[in-house]
Formats: structure tokens, sequence, C-alpha cells
């Protein structure tokens, strides 16, 4: 008897049917094992066909290195970056060009710089730097990025959880926790199309989140926005996120509002153009402390990507969902089809981004990523989503179908879900 042919969720199976499952799930696991398969799924890379999507960047040059302003785009200076890249810096993160700052080819960098300037310097030009606090603790709401959390650990600060909700991270415990303790410095965001959950902020989460340095004990509290999929739509039209900038505004607190975004997934994913925006005291302590490291970024990288993308970015990116969609269609149809009926799964349905969020019933994460691995599939740690590495409920599991081809997707998934399967009813055939 198949999982589709019981149509029942395995908790309500008699012991004699589940563990005819457990044995025909077991024996095809050891079969599928036997393939020899390099299969992973563990990072949310964009694929050969969506990177030749930009193969045009290197003509863009031609010869021709001067931008819009007569600058020489080879030479040094311009940590602001280039007028023509800090304007696609706003088509993308749909903030005033003269709030942007176009840098390398990482927003990690940029968040690196965030973070260090923060602590160091203060990102005021004033007495406010959070080295003067005894502990620097910043919200993580979870499950959420695993390099914001690596951020963290590199400068030594404590995180702490908040449970991410259908419209944003709990607003209501993120509240509390800031309001009352001022150790609380920071909160991460990826407020559209979220990694790994792929959920996109409510406009009332956004009003909420730009309130928050105003309810904070700190007053050095700050929002960091990573918005990574600004335009990683898989659908048009796709989500709406709310401008954090209008509501900072609205709420006094665009000075403690950093954003973050890049073209890492929208053109070449390590020769990409990274930005951060935010009011102009932050933007001075930025280049105040980048200043020492760099005397420019790299310009013409800027200029080559102005050139290709300005005024075009929606056209590009449907480009991008047209190879991205069927990924995502398959990880849906064959999460339905083998675990839907089951009871032991359950996870998300983006309409972006680069991932889809799988929780399993408890206790079961770190032996379905173990199970994989010895079947030739590689996942994202298990954990990984969660601060520290330590999934309080050890269940969920993030899956990133962007980089393979279809193929390789079909036989990842068939052993992710075998494994789900087998290890779900070894859980249950193990209760009393």
């Amino acid at each position: 008897m198949t999982a589709g042919e019981s149509g029942q969720p395995l908790a309500e199976l008699s012991k004699t049917d589940l563990q005819a499952l457990e044995q025909a799930w077991a024996a095809e696991l050891t079969q599928v094992s036997g393939a020899n398969q390099q299969l992973d799924l563990s990072r949310g890379k964009p694929g050969a066909e969506q990177l030749s999507l930009s193969d045009a960047l290197e003509t863009m040059i031609a010869g021709n290195y001067i931008s819009a302003d007569g600058t020489d785009t080879r030479n040094y200076g311009g940590l602001m970056g280039i007028a023509e890249a800090r304007e696609l810096g706003s088509e993308i993160m749909e903030v005033p060009a003269a709030e942007i700052m176009a840098a390398g080819n990482s927003s990690l960098n940029l968040m690196h710089l965030v973070l260090s300037t923060a602590l160091q310097l203060g990102l005021w030009g004033d007495e406010r730097k959070w080295s003067e606090s005894q502990t620097v603790k910043v919200l993580t709401p979870v499950p959420g990025y695993d390099r914001h959390f690596v951020l963290c650990q590199h400068f030594g600060m404590e995180m702490v959880n908040i449970p991410m909700l259908e419209d944003g991270p709990d607003m209501q415990k993120a509240a509390e926790l800031a309001a009352a303790d001022s150790c609380i410095k920071a909160i991460w965001c990826v407020p559209k199309y979220a990694n790994p959950t792929g959920n996109t902020y409510s406009a009332s989460t956004v009003r909420a989140l730009a309130d928050l340095p105003n309810r904070a004990a700190a007053e050095d509290f700050v929002v960091l926005w990573d918005n990574a999929y600004a335009v990683h739509h898989l659908q048009q039209p796709g989500d709406a996120l709310a401008s954090i900038r209008d509501a900072a505004i609205a709420a006094g607190t665009q000075e403690h509002i950093v954003q973050f975004a890049s073209t890492s997934k929208i053109t070449f994913a390590g020769a990409g153009v990274g930005f951060v925006a935010s009011g102009a005291t932050v933007l001075n302590s930025l280049t105040t402390h980048l200043r020492v490291q760099t005397v420019g970024p790299d310009k013409v990288n800027q200029l080559r990507h102005a050139r290709f993308l300005n005024g075009r970015v929606s056209e590009h990116m449907a480009a991008h969902a047209e190879i991205l969609r069927p990924k995502f269609a398959l990880v849906e149809r064959v999460l339905t089809e083998q675990l839907g009926a089951l009871g032991v799964a359950h996870w998300t349905q983006p309409n972006g981004g680069y991932f889809v969020s799988l929780d399993l019933l408890p206790g079961l994460a770190k032996k379905v990523v173990a199970m994989a691995k010895d079947a030739g599939l590689v996942l994202t740690p298990a954990g990984a989503t969660f601060p520290y590495g330590i999934d309080p409920d050890d269940r969920n599991v993030r899956i990133a179908p962007t980089f393979g081809s279809l193929e390789e997707l079909t036989g990842a998934m068939q052993i992710l879900t075998l494994c789900v399967k087998l290890a779900s009813a070894r859980l249950l055939l193990a209760q009393p």
C-alpha cells in the first residue's frame, strides 16, 4: 500500500499498515541511494540558465567608461557610487537615489559595515556606540536567514528569537522585548519573500517596525531591513510591500532604518552591485568608516549594471521568473502528492524569493537531513534557520530549488520526500 492509496494521515494507520509502508519506503530509498546521485538543495543560488540572462553585461562598456556626469569610472573615488548605479538602486529599493549608497558586489559586506560602524563609531555622529553597552542583543525572527545569524555571532551579539508569523515578525513580542531591555539594539528583517518562509510583511507590520525605535528602551535601536528579494517575483503582480521609508518618515525614525539590497540574484551572483539606504547622518557615518578601507567601489561594474538594467528591471526579472516558476511548481506538486495526505509535514507556498520552508514532525529535521545525505542529497543543515544552529523543535528544513535542473530537482525531491515519510513512519512506530 502506498501513501497515496492509504489516503490517511500516518498517525491514523494501524501498526500493521504503518510497518508495511515503512518497509516499502526503506526499500525504495535503498534503491534510489544506489544511483550514486550528487544532488544539492542546500543553497539559494541562481542556476546557470538564470546567470546567462545577464551575459550582455559584458557588452555594456564597449570602450566607453565615462558615466553620465563625466566621471571616469576607471579611476579612484566616488564612495557613494556613480549616479547611474544609485538610480538603479532606487528602482530596486523604491527609495530616492540621494538616500542610497551603491557599493561593491555584496550586500552582506554592507551589513558587516553597518554593524561594525554601529559598534565602533556609532551611526549618528554622536556618543551613541553599541560598544558602550555591556551586552549587545539583536532580535531575530525565526525561522530566518543564517547569514544574519553568522554576522551577529561574528560581532559577539546575543540573538533573541521572536516568532515569524504569516504577516511578518510577532510585533507585539518584538515591542515588549525591545521596550524592556536597553541592550536590545536592532532587529533583522527580510520583509519580502522572507528567507526561508517566503512571507511578505503586511502594511501594519511595516508600520510597527518603523515605530519600533520609538518604543525601544535603547536610543540607538536600528531596524536592519534586508530586502534581498525585492523584485524576485514568481508571478505577476508580485506581493506588495509597504514602504518602510514612508512609514519611518511618519514615525520620525528614518535615521534608525537601514535598508539593504543587491543585484546578486538579478545578474551575476558573484559580480553584482550592493546597495545600502538610510538617512543622511547614517550614510555619512558609513562613509567615514568606509573611506579607511577603500578609495572607492568598482565603478566600472556599477556602470555596466546601470546601462544593462536601468529602466528594465521588471522585464529582466520576468525572464528569471519564467525559469524559476516550473521549479517551485515541481516542489509544490511533489510535496502535495507525496506528503499532503500524511499529516507529517507543512510547507510554505511563496509567491517569490528563493526558498520553501518545510516543517516536519518535531525531532525529525536532523534525521531527515542525515538520511538524505546518505542517499546522495545535500540539504541545508538542520537548525541553520535558527540562531546558533539550534532549532528548539528540530523540525525546520529549508528547500532551495533554484540551482539545479528540473531533472535534478525531481530526483532531489524524490529522495527528500522518501526520507520524510520513512523518518515519520519510524517515529510513529516507536511510540507506545
